[in-house]
């Protein structure tokens, strides 16, 4: 009986398997809900940026598996069509990173860690297997980091959400909620316009999507400009000011990427300028989510989280976000 050793691809092609860099969009999803929550920032929060890190890089190598025939045609120079990366070890890697994911999130978590990291995970799978092309695919996608952002409300102490009467929990999730719906808000649009990455859009799907980010980005600052605005104007503390300030710089920086990369695409909607929007609309989870963290009364974390938007945007140019 002859046996086929298995033989792990060299990392420069599991790096562009999973979009390896694309993964500094994540922790902010989990800081945007911590600090939403009141939770602290501690090991169990770092504990679910982790377990999130590894279940995004299990949906990208999942991606590439379900994809394989699809990709053979559309995206050929992909580590699967290409043949760097075996199908079945593009799917060994998603199941092992799920593994870790989910892992990791009960280390740090415990059962309040799986109440978010179970459904985040069926989500990832059922978006990549079967709901990506039907019309629930960008809502699952959406839906999918609506819950990332809750499991960092989550990622502090309190009782699992089932747990009778919620304790801290119930509270932490009911919190969150708002970053959570701004996440998934943007990460539809990014979703909506994945689909038209190679044969382009109609012009008024840029247009669609730009007009919800833009709302976006306005409700999700406007709480920390408007009562420096609004009369009775009033001198504001140094933390106010500090917010107000980084929240308004994470809208800028997400609307200069994210808005121009999308008005780009409304004036010419062919496929180079669709995909430059949804890379874009990718990298500029992180100053959305900087905006969200600092909103929130966390503006020294958001600024560094906001720091990483440029390096985000220097390794993309190496290794592809979508």
């Amino acid at each position: 009986m002859q046996h086929t050793n298995f033989q792990l691809p060299p990392l420069s092609d599991l790096v562009s398997l999973v979009r390896a860099p694309a993964a500094l969009s994540v922790p902010g999803d989990i800081l945007a809900g911590a600090t939403a929550a009141g939770r602290p920032l501690g090991p169990r929060t770092a504990g679910a940026m982790a377990s999130s890190v590894c279940l995004y890089w299990a949906g990208m190598a999942l991606n590439d598996y379900a994809d394989a025939a699809v990709d053979s045609v559309e995206r050929p120079a992909r580590p699967v069509p290409s043949g760097r990366v075996p199908r079945r070890t593009a799917l060994a890697v998603a199941t092992s990173l799920t593994g870790a994911g989910l892992g990791l999130a009960a280390v740090s978590g415990g059962r309040r860690g799986l109440a978010v990291a179970l459904p985040l995970t069926a989500l990832i799978w059922a978006y990549d297997l079967k709901l990506k092309s039907t019309p629930a695919g960008p809502a699952a996608m959406a839906g999918a980091r609506a819950l990332d952002v809750l499991a960092g409300a989550v990622a502090g102490g309190g009782n699992p959400p089932w747990h009778a009467g919620g304790g801290g929990t119930a509270g932490a999730l009911a919190r969150g909620a708002v970053p959570a719906l701004l996440t998934g808000v943007h990460t539809y649009t990014i979703t909506a316009l994945s689909r038209h990455e190679i044969s382009g859009a109609p012009s008024r799907l840029p247009a669609t999507t730009l007009a919800v980010s833009s709302a976006t980005a306005l409700s999700t600052v406007l709480p920390s400009v408007l009562p420096a605005v609004l009369p009775p104007r009033r001198s504001l503390p140094r933390a106010e000011v500090a917010r107000t300030a980084v929240a308004s710089a994470g809208v800028l920086a997400y609307l200069g990427t994210y808005g121009w990369a999308q008005a780009r695409a409304v004036r010419d909607p062919g496929a180079s300028s669709v995909r430059r929007a949804v890379g874009a609309g990718i990298l500029a989870m992180v100053p959305l989510q900087a905006a969200l963290t600092a909103r929130a009364g966390a503006p020294v974390a958001a600024a560094l989280l906001g720091a990483l938007h440029p390096v985000a945007q220097r390794l993309a140019r190496r290794v592809s976000p979508t």
